[in-house]
Parts: structure tokens; sequence; C-alpha cells
């Protein structure tokens, strides 16, 4: 195999293991981003939120950034990270740390504004402070799917490249072609 081309490839192991560890991020950020809600089954916003669950929304959105800038660290750190798929790899996981990351601070900035008003004066101030809560949790939510489609680009980048990995495979780990017919019979 051309040795150009072996510097390219990810170590087939090593890809296959990042995947995983993708996915599994990757599921949790979805999880949260269609479980954690703020609006009641009226479709509105309760009358007093649940400060405590919107706390642990903040917190819960903490660990899953944490966990998404770990796979990103780790990932940089092998020389994998510097090759064409690993580059476009590690994009997908900046782009996921930078919208997980950013979905912590929306989180606290609606649990902030919960506390904020605790009895509004007025039926508008009460209108401003849950339109504020819902801008601020949907906003919030957003970035965490979108942190998750950037986990999914960066697994498919991943997928693809295992497919590349068909191609260059050693003589001896493809299987052995059928043996030509062994010379005998008649021959006209």
């Amino acid at each position: 195999m051309n040795t150009d081309i072996r510097r390219e490839l990810i170590p087939r192991a090593t890809t296959l293991h990042l995947i995983d560890a993708l996915n599994a991020v990757r599921g949790k950020l979805s999880c949260a981003f269609e479980q954690w809600e703020l609006l009641d089954d009226t479709g509105r916003v309760p009358a007093s939120p649940s400060y405590t669950a919107l706390l642990q929304h903040v917190t819960g959105a903490q660990t899953l950034a944490s966990d998404v800038v770990q796979l990103t660290e780790d990932f940089a750190r092998t020389t994998s990270s510097t090759n064409r798929a690993g580059s476009t790899v590690l994009a997908h996981l900046a782009s996921a740390v930078t919208l997980s990351s950013q979905a912590v601070p929306h989180f606290a900035e609606t649990a902030q504004t919960a506390l904020s008003l605790p009895r509004p004066y007025s039926e508008n101030d009460s209108y401003v402070r849950d339109n504020r809560m819902v801008v601020e949790h949907a906003t919030a939510r957003a970035c965490l799917r979108r942190a998750s489609q950037a986990l999914g680009d960066a697994v498919q980048e991943l997928t693809d490249h295992l497919d590349f990995h068909r191609f260059f495979l050693r003589p001896s780990q493809r299987q052995s072609p059928v043996p030509p017919p062994k010379p005998g019979g008649r021959h006209l």
C-alpha cells in the first residue's frame, strides 16, 4: 500500500471506537432536546415553573457539553485528526462543542428568568417573562439538536471513511480468490 494513502487512513479500530463514542453522546443530546421541556401539557409556561427542573437542564447541558469537549479533545490529540478525513471530523466536532456549550447559558437564562419575576405585577409582565423563557429554552434545545446533528455528520464522515478502508485492504486480509481449475481432462 502506498505510504501516502496509509497516512490518510484513520485506523479501523480507532474509527469504530470513535463512531461508538459519538453515537452514545449523540443519543444523549437527542434525548435531552426531546425530553427537556418548559411548556406544560396545554402548551403554556406553567404559572410557577420549577426552578429545580430548569437548573437540572443547566447541569445536564453542562455535562453533555463536557462530554463533547472531551471527545473532541481526545480525537484532536491523535495523529489521525490531521489528515483529510480527520480534519473534516474535527471540524464537525468543533461545531458540536460550540453548539453544546452555547446551550448552557440559554438554559441558565431560562432558570434566572423563572426567578426574576416570581409574581408578575401585570399581565404584560407575565407575558414578557413567559416569552423570554420560551425563547431562551427553545434556543437551548435547538443548540442541543444542532450539536447532535454535528456529531451525526462526524459519524457519517467516519462511516464513509470505513468504506474507503475496503479499497486498501492488504492482499492477506482479502478473501482468497477461487483457485483456477486444475489442468486435466480432455482438450480438443
